[in-house]
């Protein structure tokens, strides 16, 4: 078999970030069979020095091929290729509709807020966004046979999907990913997840039925596309009282 071209060089004429060139070339050279696995990437020295990048592009470039499971971070060693195991590292969260399905529940939706408006610009910045631009962003009310149990919000890019407040999110079990990919052709395919516990705010409590004080957990996902551009941010509290286990498993749509 002949080994896949790479491209071998960094564009600085082309508007795609320079982490993500690299992330591409590092990919192509892994893919072609040019760093074999189980074998050693070039030091951050060394990709510094070849490709005439900062030292946090080479880091943005490898901690986003580790996110994908092709790389493995072994601490004061290096970056090594990993065998490759059948479907993605890491998986997108399940959607609340499916997980609640599949534990023989009916599961709901309820729209409390939806906009475009300036955001945290921390969000801003995740969704690869000016901090003062405008940021879409939904609020829902996820329930299980009526009851309030999941406080859900969701921050996209504009451009991403306009129109997308149009819709009619009083229906039952509108799924956000269902309408990127069948209305505007987004197809999330990872994520970086992180999962946390801690004290529901008084808005919070009263929008789950919680008594001061309430334990709630907490979901925040980055969800992204194949080509690693940011499709949204979510994050999700969750009535820790009445169910103490995250809804949210596995891979899927939301």
């Amino acid at each position: 078999m002949q080994p896949q071209s790479t491209k071998s060089s960094i564009d600085r004429a082309s508007h795609e970030p320079l982490h993500r060139q690299l992330k591409q070339i590092l990919q192509n050279q892994i893919d072609s069979g040019a760093i074999p696995v189980n074998t050693k990437l070039p030091s951050e020295r060394a990709l510094v020095a070849e490709y005439g990048v900062s030292r946090i592009t080479v880091r943005q470039a490898l901690h986003a091929i580790v996110q994908e499971g092709q790389v493995q971070s072994q601490p004061g060693k290096g970056f090594y290729v990993t065998e490759q195991k059948p479907g993605p590292e890491f998986h997108l969260l399940k959607s609340f509709t499916t997980s609640a399905m599949e534990r023989g529940r009916v599961p709901g939706s309820r729209l409390i807020l939806g906009t475009i408006a300036p955001t945290d610009p921390k969000i801003a910045k995740s969704l690869q966004l000016p901090a003062d631009a405008p940021v879409l962003y939904l609020q829902r009310i996820r329930t299980l046979d009526g009851d309030p149990v999941v406080v859900q919000e969701d921050w996209l890019a504009p451009a991403l999907a306009p129109g997308l407040l149009d819709l009619d999110w009083s229906e039952e079990n509108k799924s956000l990913y269902h309408e990127l990919r069948t209305r505007y052709g987004v197809y999330p395919q990872h994520g970086s997840t992180t999962l946390g516990a801690r004290l529901a705010t008084d808005a919070e409590c009263a929008l789950l039925h919680l008594e001061d004080p309430a334990a709630v957990l907490t979901l925040s996902q980055i969800a992204y596309d194949a080509d690693d551009r940011p499709v949204n941010v979510s994050k999700i509290i969750q009535d820790s009282v009445r169910h103490p286990t995250i809804l949210y498993q596995g891979n899927g749509a939301k």
